[in-house]
């Protein structure tokens, strides 16, 4: 190898060692960077080409660590997010884009919504999600980003929703019955919500009668208006014993258009509900036949009965709560809690084949290979934390560590381009 020739070797480790003191640099500089990957350099032997004594030398090849994720550290934010285990967030530089070239993957989740409720992270990526509709989320297309919007934490709003059946749970003391002279009746109440989101009352009798084990039920609007009457009697012992055995007598006393009726096999009453001249239908289970899921009658104090009903009024987005399989729900001022978005998680089959941008994202190349989308905690994805960030994976002592090695590395190479130019010099003067 001629003079020259080392001195061209020497170059090429000084600019190799160059590229990776920047690499080192840019990690130390990002250690507490959110969700920053380091970065490094690898050497690689360049090839001699022309000749077993043609100039050889080194190359720094400049790779990202992906897949190795940094610390979870807890915030106070819930829309702060990481991801436990694989998957990148699928972030817009857009708000709510159709273009699929402008999706780009993240881990770096310190989101906070913007002036318009969209949830954005301090790079401005703006996170990605499939929306519910009427609680229902729409089949998701795992091989493109089709149907993700732009997360929204402020336009949720929760309309009225009618309630159209009541379930009734709560014993009967079975020993009111049977009496010449029956006392007089229990009573009890719920509420239901008309389509208007107004909050109305349902009231019940149960009149135990002289017939043992029997009572007979009303059921009235809130105005002790009657609606409907039905008997019912249970079994005395056996193994259904103080559950229902029979629905019977049973009577329409609504004016029209209210209507009262029952299917006696599966205890279901349905009321037709009149208000004002709009009706609103309504199902009131007392529980089946031979079955201990709604009313029962056993010995003891009357029991208060437990109803559940649907139905609910308007209501105004409180806060949001994120599950681990990245289901984000709205509470609402009613008490209401609904689903809103379904954040996924992407998964690429070479991760440190994506192209770094600015704001700690990357972009899909044909290196990357082909990527998926899926519900996190589901198939090859981890699991999302909310109110908490994942860190760098940069390690401050090997950063320190290399950088001492690398700066030795680069001194050396330095070295060599100074002791060739001494030998040049040398070979200057001999002709003197």
């Amino acid at each position: 190898m001629s003079i020259s020739s080392a001195m061209q070797t020497g170059v090429s480790g000084l600019n190799a060692n160059s590229v990776a003191v920047g690499e080192i640099s840019e990690n130390i500089a990002n250690a507490n960077t959110t969700g920053y990957k380091r970065s490094f350099a690898q050497m690689v032997t360049m090839t001699p080409t022309g000749g077993l004594n043609a100039p050889s030398g080194v190359n720094a090849v400049v790779s990202s660590d992906l897949q190795n994720g940094g610390a979870v550290i807890p915030t106070n934010s819930p829309t702060d997010f990481a991801v436990n285990g694989n998957g990148f967030f699928v972030v817009s530089s857009n708000a709510n884009t159709s273009v699929q070239s402008d999706y780009v993957m993240t881990r770096a989740g310190s989101f906070q919504p913007d002036e318009n409720g969209n949830l954005v992270n301090s790079a401005g990526y703006f996170l990605s999600g499939y929306p519910y509709t009427d609680v229902k989320l729409a089949t998701i297309d795992g091989n493109s980003f089709n149907g993700l919007k732009t997360v929204n934490v402020t336009d949720a709003t929760l309309s009225a929703k009618a309630t159209t059946s009541i379930g009734v749970q709560g014993n009967l003391p079975s020993q009111e019955t049977g009496n010449a002279t029956p006392g007089a009746p229990f009573t009890s109440s719920s509420q239901y919500y008309t389509p208007l989101g107004a909050v109305k009352r349902l009231e019940y009798s149960w009149q135990p009668t002289s017939t043992p084990n029997q009572w007979d039920i009303t059921v009235s609007d809130g105005d002790g208006v009657p609606y409907g009457q039905v008997t019912v009697d249970f079994a005395p012992g056996g193994a259904n014993a103080g559950a229902p055995i029979s629905y019977s007598g049973v009577t329409n006393l609504a004016t029209a258009p209210g209507a009262f009726s029952m299917d006696t096999t599966t205890g279901v009453m349905s009321l037709t509900m009149n208000d004002g001249g709009t009706t609103q239908p309504i199902e009131i289970g007392l529980g089946a036949l031979n079955s201990f899921d709604g009313i029962t009658q056993f010995a003891g104090d009357f029991t208060p009965q437990k109803f559940t009903a649907d139905g609910s009024s308007s209501g105004a987005l409180t806060r949001i709560e994120v599950d681990d399989t990245g289901t984000m729900y709205g509470i609402f001022d009613n008490g209401q809690r609904q689903p809103l978005y379904k954040i996924p998680l992407a998964h690429v089959e070479n991760p440190n084949g994506m192209q770094e941008i600015d704001g700690d994202a990357y972009r899909l190349t044909r290196d990357s290979g082909a990527y998926t989308i899926h519900k996190a905690n589901e198939g090859p994805v981890g699991t999302i934390s909310s109110g908490a960030l994942e860190g760098s994976n940069v390690d401050i002592a090997q950063e320190l560590s290399d950088l001492i090695r690398t700066q030795r590395a680069y001194s050396t190479n330095a070295k060599i381009v100074t002791t060739m130019d001494e030998m040049l010099d040398e070979t200057t003067r001999l002709k003197r």
